[in-house]
């Protein structure tokens, strides 16, 4: 009977080289993980620090900005 084929991969190199992972840096204003080569922003008016993928969510809680499309 085999072992299955991950199990088997260990086995063979070991596990995997968790240095290899990117470095984390904290989290932005939602909790969502920042790691190291993400593009952040930072509102120096608070202080806070946001995933720029974050950005549209965030101006839209924090400073009430409404984002639409012209007609």
């Amino acid at each position: 009977m085999r072992d299955h084929p991950v199990i088997e991969q260990i086995n063979r190199t070991g596990y995997p080289n968790m240095i290899a992972q990117p470095e984390h840096n904290g989290f932005d204003y939602f909790g969502s993980e920042i790691l190291s080569g993400d593009e952040i922003v930072i509102d120096e008016n608070n202080g806070e620090v946001v995933l720029k993928d974050n950005l549209e969510e965030y101006l839209s809680e924090v400073y009430e900005f409404r984002f639409t499309t012209a007609e």
